[in-house]
């Protein structure tokens, strides 16, 4: 009979945290999921994904990720954007803006007086 020591019961406690760590589900990271309160999905296709934003003055949006695509802004205010590692941008966006965005992973908060409304084309 083999002898359990205090060192391979603690390494097994470690190991067993570690799956069980591994195996809990992760926030989503999909904007839909993350703030249901301000992205409504219009569109879902195999080549690319249409969102709806609509977030009133004050809103506030979790942490979460766009692929690379355009950004249709129906009416602009003035948005926070905060990068996971906590860094943050500030951007005044026009109504009847048209423009790229590269990919992105970040939590939003419309920091403006207006309630922004736009469209987000997602290219899968």
């Amino acid at each position: 009979m083999r002898k359990v020591t205090g060192a391979a019961v603690a390494a097994g406690l470690v190991i067993a945290s570690a799956v069980v760590v591994a195996t809990m589900a992760a926030p989503s990271m999909d904007p839909v999921a993350a703030a249901p309160q301000a992205f409504t999905e219009k569109l879902n296709t195999d080549k690319a994904r249409v969102l709806e934003y609509i977030s009133k003055p004050g809103g506030k949006e979790a942490m979460h990720s766009h692929p690379a695509g355009i950004l249709i802004v129906v009416n602009g205010g003035t948005f926070r954007s905060t990068a996971p590692d906590g860094s943050s941008t500030v951007t005044e966006y026009g109504s009847g803006t048209v423009m790229w965005r590269d990919a992105v992973t970040h939590s939003g908060e419309n920091t403006g007086t207006t309630k922004l409304h736009a469209f987000l084309v997602e290219f899968k």
